[in-house]
């Protein structure tokens, strides 16, 4: 039982009645417009605390020199075939991320737009791999209130101190009334919805609630894939006057970046059904990548009435002014409806940026309250791969591959929105009330998966991988053919991922699923970091984690011949090596060119194949699944029989080879080690209990000797009486502590299976680590930091290893009351931390948290 104490925070999140008053809550207290007790909260008027960033020294700086050449050699050589390289560490963005961000807009997979606390709509991730950090400006909610015909209000919803504003007397944005301060109104985010309250801002009797909700639903598979959010704003008229409030959504014809300014695109209005009408946005994108349409919409009712501006323009040539528009709004509070008859508009010109506007306007009486609801949504059906692989995306298996869903997506977004939020309610409520949990937990507990959103994740159709297959039988040749840095002669033992459209049958129904290790590390399901994140899938969507471990079992059978020259130390090899679990599923033909990652031969790293093995059993005991389970086993006995290479004295213990050979790749192991050492005795016991439950019941044993063997040699050569030694080298470093030593052992116990080593042993190295990864570290407000050696990795600190280390010491009772665990949860979380400690990856593994602790409650 995981008592509230285990969990504790020092700095807990604001109230809501700490923010805003409580009468304007109770005010709100309507169809949801309230925000939640427990939420991620911040000031509109505050401004985001920018991560702290770290600096090599001189003598790692030396030793890096001959890799960071090789590195900028293929970076550069990667750019000129228009490609991004996975690992990129000399381009620096123009927008640097901040620790506090907002709740991403729309489902999973295809292509996301963040917003942020201050209600900027950035972090474009329409096309993959491509992140357009800045925020275009033009994309605002507005707010025009007239009183007896004499009081009039009208500010753009956002503060005026962001970037991006020229002088007020052009004709652009800066002309329209950015006069919100934001000191009383707040932001609220519990993924994956958020609220913002304008209280009295900027009328002061009017109280004004927006409510953002995308379909993020556990276990619907096809409302979590759909392109759409949906923004409800609740109003009530606290004064003595009858009030004509006029909502407005400005959207600029853009997918980030400075995408508008590339000509050909194209804005028509629509009206729809049940109401709702607005514009789409035809937008013509560069590079051949595929176009991509949006819908800004409102719903109109006898409440409402809903208008449109089709076009109008930052510079004032061809089209309405930005200036104008705004002056008719002021004025009028809505736009001619004859707008609805005006057709698409012509392609705007080279330079041009093109705009539309949706108005939805209203009466509210005194003392009245009135709802009025906006949507949006974009319709990017196919996703395409720099090297030229083309998918349909998982939401046009329900909405079809036409551009022009994006209506539908819109229409049924207003007329589902509340079935989706009683989803999210049935979700979230048992959490929520758990009074055993601590504020920040349950937070934190659901803000951290907005990275399977906003983590440029692609979900595609399974349909479209057949006639990717089909393509792949007669494939033209590659335009990189005469690469230095690859062999296009490829001789394959075994069939690619998706050669044969047999091999691909999507069992799970869900069609594939990616997501990036990072925004800075570009590779598909990294599965070094997926042995960390995938707890969240698992426990949300078993179907796409089942999925995912599908396509890694495949490739374990899989050779790919190609050369491939590793940056670290030079040396060519083969792209895959058949066997060897691959370290991702690759970065511009995803499925079909594995290993993206180059600096290392990761068929030679040891905590890969483990891994792999580790998560095939945790998924199988999960799900219970045992198709999968016979599925998969030919690959589990594949990569357990790979490893024996390793064990160079035959003694049953794989050993390391002196350089970095697993996920900690600036970490060099000698011999026996910690980490790879304990994950490969995990290893053998999970198959053994997979081998069991699928009646191979001679190989178990078989697994479960060489466990007995290898475990053996692993304490003989390591246990020093307090800890693990980092490994059984004769370095400075071998006699380091290293923070995710036990990681084989959590791993075991999230499984089901029996803990590795005696508690005693077990409880000795977590209290080790703590006294010397955590409390000798900035007074333990830091986590647990990695350990020893290389300041890279030495000084980084990954909230996965901390939580891994509190979930080890839940299992071995020492939960309640236990300072070491309050001690070790005092961390910054990276998203929406106040402040940023030393180096802490911002990646995907920090979804480990929904079930590493959480599970442990019961």
């Amino acid at each position: 039982m995981v008592s509230g104490n285990l969990l504790y925070r020092r700095k807990r999140s604001w109230r809501a009645d700490e923010l805003v008053s409580r009468s304007t809550l109770q005010l709100l207290d309507f169809d949801d417009g309230s925000p939640p007790e427990h939420a991620w909260r911040r000031k509109l008027s505050s401004h985001a605390n920018r991560l702290k960033e770290f600096n090599v020294t001189f003598r790692e700086a030396i030793r890096m020199m001959k890799l960071g050449l090789r590195l900028w050699s293929y970076i550069r050589e990667e750019a000129s075939h228009g490609r991004k390289a996975p690992i990129d560490p000399f381009t620096r963005e123009g927008n640097r991320p901040s620790a506090s961000q907002g709740v991403p807009l729309g489902g999973m997979g295809s292509g996301s737009i963040s917003r942020g606390f201050r209600g900027e709509f950035k972090h474009w991730q329409i096309t993959p791999g491509s992140c357009e950090m800045s925020p275009v400006m033009a994309n605002q909610f507005s707010i025009f209130v007239t009183r007896g015909g004499n009081k009039k209000y009208a500010s753009v919803l956002g503060p005026g101190q962001l970037g991006g504003l020229k002088k007020s007397t052009d004709d652009g944005i800066s002309s329209w009334d950015w006069k919100l301060k934001g000191d009383r109104s707040t932001y609220h985010a519990l993924f994956p919805r958020a609220w913002t309250v304008y209280d009295g801002e900027p009328d002061p009797e009017l109280k004004v609630s927006c409510r953002q909700i995308s379909p993020f639903i556990p276990h619907d598979y096809q409302e979590s894939s759909l392109p759409t959010s949906v923004f409800v704003y609740t109003l009530v008229n606290t004064g003595k006057e009858r009030a004509k409030v006029s909502l407005l959504m400005t959207w600029a014809n853009s997918i980030g970046g400075l995408s508008h300014h590339s000509g050909g695109h194209v804005n028509e209005p629509f009206i729809g059904k049940n109401g709702v009408s607005g514009v789409l946005l035809h937008h013509k994108t560069a590079n051949d990548n595929p176009p991509v349409t949006f819908a800004i919409a409102a719903c109109e009712n006898q409440n409402v009435n809903v208008t449109v501006l089709p076009v109008f323009g930052l510079s004032g040539e061809n089209s309405v002014t930005a200036r104008e528009m705004w002056g008719t709004m002021v004025q009028d509070g809505s736009f001619d409806r004859d707008n609805f008859n005006a057709g698409p508009s012509m392609p705007c010109l080279l330079g041009d940026t093109v705009c539309a506007a949706v108005s939805a306007s209203t009466w509210v009486e005194p003392h009245g309250r009135c709802t009025v609801v906006f949507a949006l949504a974009w319709s990017s059906p196919k996703v395409k791969f720099k090297k030229g692989s083309t998918y349909y995306r998982r939401y046009t298996k329900f909405y079809g591959t036409s551009p022009r869903s994006a209506v539908n997506l819109v229409e049924d977004a207003l007329m589902k929105y509340k079935h989706w939020e009683e989803a999210i309610d049935k979700w979230q409520t048992p959490i929520l009330r758990d009074e055993r949990l601590p504020e920040w937990y349950k937070i934190t507990l659901f803000n951290e998966l907005y990275f399977l959103v906003a983590g440029g994740t692609v979900w595609i159709d399974s349909e479209s991988l057949v006639s990717d297959a089909d393509n792949k039988l007669n494939p033209s040749p590659p335009e990189d053919s005469n690469l230095p840095f690859h062999d296009i002669t490829c001789n394959s033992t075994v069939p690619l991922i998706g050669f044969d459209p047999h091999e691909i049958d999507d069992k799970e129904n869900v069609g594939k699923f990616l997501y990036l290790e990072g925004i800075e590390y570009f590779m598909w399901c990294t599965y070094d970091v997926h042995f960390y994140a995938s707890f969240a899938l698992l426990d949300l969507f078993p179907k796409i984690e089942l999925s995912i471990q599908r396509d890694f079992a495949r490739a374990v059978l899989r050779e790919d011949n190609r050369r491939v020259r590793f940056l670290a130390d030079g040396t060519w090899g083969i792209r895959k090596v058949i066997g060897a679990v691959a370290h991702d599923l690759g970065a511009h033909d995803p499925w079909h060119e594995l290993n993206a990652y180059n600096i290392h031969d990761t068929s030679r790293w040891k905590d890969l194949n483990p891994k792999f093995v580790l998560q095939i059993y945790r998924d199988f005991a999960a799900t219970g699944d045992k198709s999968f389970g016979k599925d998969v086993w030919p690959a589990v006995c594949t990569a357990m029989e790979y490893m024996e290479q390793f064990d160079h004295d035959g003694d049953g213990m794989i050993e390391n080879d002196g350089f970095p050979d697993q996920t900690y790749d600036a970490w060099t192991v000698q011999g026996v080690s910690a980490y790879c050492g304990c994950l490969w005795l995990a290893a053998l016991q999970a198959a053994a209990a997979l081998a069991r439950s699928l009646g191979h019941d001679d190989y178990a044993e078989r697994c479960m000797t060489r466990f007995a063997k290898a475990k053996s040699v692993f304490e003989a050569r390591l246990w020093n009486g307090s800890y693990f030694n980092y490994d059984s080298g004769t370095s400075y470093n071998s006699r380091s502590i290293q923070a995710d030593q036990l990681a084989g052992q959590w791993y075991t116990a999230s499984s089901g299976l029996p803990p590795l080593f005696d508690e005693d042993r077990i409880k000795c190295t977590l209290q080790k680590i703590f006294d010397y990864n955590v409390m000798r570290v900035k007074g333990g407000r830091m986590g647990a930091v990695n350990g020893t050696g290389s300041k890279l990795q030495k000084h980084g600190q990954l909230t996965v290893t901390t939580v891994g280390l509190v979930a080890s010491k839940v299992d071995t009772g020492g939960a309640k009351g236990s300072t070491s665990c309050k001690k070790m949860l005092s961390v910054g979380w990276v998203p929406y931390s106040v402040q940023a400690f030393a180096v802490m990856w911002c990646t995907s593994d920090m979804m480990i948290m929904l079930t590493l602790l959480y599970r442990k409650r019961t």
